[in-house]
Parts: structure tokens; C-alpha cells; sequence
């Protein structure tokens, strides 16, 4: 047998192999499935598209015409009537409190747990409630403590050793809530978004600060490694 013979015979039993599932995706898939398995997929699809495209809905745009040719306006700042550069530094003592904030997620909820029983064990704090959903301007699960200044050289040091890899963000308490979550913030870890922005100074007949409340009764005195 000569090679184009071969050839010959080898493309036979290909098509008669090809033939039948040509045929079921002629029945099955319709036309366009059909041109899927040859040369003029790409063309005959093109064309139609361009017949078949979508038609705009009726009516006019609520924002305008020509809205990519509009110019590109300078933001106000986010805290209106705040200097660029202060006069002067605050006085430290415009802090009263702190407050630790503790993210965890459903992997590692047993970990804040941990550190939560540990931190009511040894601390006179203000401990709050869990947290199992985004509250406030916190976007994961969380709980907190509050606690006084004269904690802070202490419960600092022992949230870094004892994070167990948990993100924690420990925030002083002024009369301005938002600097305080977004700009005066220390974290343990990771940072994490705070939407901090909507959040206010108190209004008139509020506390001017958030105060702190202690609800926990230390039974374990915390540990230290000196003799």
C-alpha cells in the first residue's frame, strides 16, 4: 500500500469516528454549536453579534451627557476645618482611657476567647460583650476591653506577647472618636480597614469622653519573669 493510500484510509476511518458527533451536535447544540467545530466559528459569530448587540435603554443618563470630559474636582478634606500643621502638640493628658479591640474570624474565634478569660483573669477592665458581626466602624467580629492610663505600660506589652496572631487595635479615649480609631491608633499585628469616618465628637449633653466602667475581678496575679 503506498503512502497516499495510507493517508487515504486513515482519513476515512477519522471521518466515519468524527461523523456521529458531528451529527449529535448538529441535533443538540443547534447551529452555533455546530460552527463551534469548524473554520467559520469566529466569523459567522461576529457577525451575529453586531446584529444581535443589545440596545441601549430609552432615556437619558441621571448624570449627563459627556461625563468622561468633565473636569476632575479637587476633594474637600475629610475633617473639614482640620489645620494642616497644628500650632502646637497636644497635651498628652487629653487622653483618659484606652480601649483594646480584638479581631478574630470563624477560624480563630477560640484563640480571642483565650485571650479574653486570660485578659479578665489578671486585669481590672471594662469588658464588653462579643461582637459576632461587624459593629460600629469594626468590619469583623471583635470584642474589647477598656481600660486606665496607669494600665497602659503594662496591658501594651502583654497584648503583644499574648496576641496569639491575633490582629488588636488598642486606641486612646479623647473628645474626638475618630482620630482616635484612625489616627492615634497602635496595632498588634496586622492593621485592618476601620471605617472610622462617620464617627463623631459627642453632642451636647453627652460625655465628652467615653468612659471607662470595670466589671471584671482579677483572680490570677499576671505573670512576670523576675525574680
Amino acid at each position: 500500500m503506498s503512502d497516499n493510500t495510507q493517508h487515504a484510509a486513515i482519513d476515512l476511518e477519522w471521518a466515519n469516528l468524527l461523523s456521529p458527533q458531528r451529527r449529535t451536535v448538529l441535533r443538540g447544540g443547534g447551529l452555533v454549536a455546530a460552527l463551534a467545530a469548524s473554520s467559520l466559528t469566529g466569523s459567522v459569530l461576529a457577525q451575529d453579534g453586531a446584529v444581535k448587540r443589545a440596545q441601549p435603554a430609552p432615556g437619558k443618563s441621571p448624570w449627563g451627557e459627556h461625563t468622561d470630559t468633565a473636569p476632575t474636582p479637587r476633594p474637600v478634606s475629610v475633617r473639614p476645618g482640620e489645620e494642616t500643621l497644628p500650632g502646637k502638640p497636644r497635651a498628652y493628658t487629653d487622653i483618659e482611657s484606652y480601649h483594646a479591640h480584638i479581631y478574630f474570624d470563624e477560624d480563630s474565634y477560640q484563640k480571642a476567647a483565650l485571650i479574653r478569660k486570660w485578659a479578665a483573669e489578671r486585669f481590672q477592665i471594662e469588658l464588653g460583650d462579643w461582637n459576632l458581626e461587624p459593629r460600629g466602624p469594626h468590619v469583623t467580629p471583635s470584642f474589647y476591653f477598656g481600660f486606665t492610663n496607669d494600665l497602659l505600660p503594662v496591658i501594651v506589652p502583654w497584648l503583644q506577647l499574648n496576641s496569639l496572631g491575633l490582629t488588636i487595635l488598642i486606641h486612646p479615649n479623647t473628645e474626638d472618636p475618630r482620630a482616635d480609631h484612625l489616627y492615634y491608633a497602635l496595632w498588634v499585628n496586622r492593621s485592618q480597614p476601620v471605617n472610622g469616618y462617620a464617627m463623631k465628637k459627642p453632642g451636647p449633653g453627652e460625655p465628652r469622653v467615653e468612659q471607662i466602667f470595670v466589671n471584671t475581678h482579677p483572680t490570677v496575679k499576671i505573670e512576670t519573669s523576675r525574680a
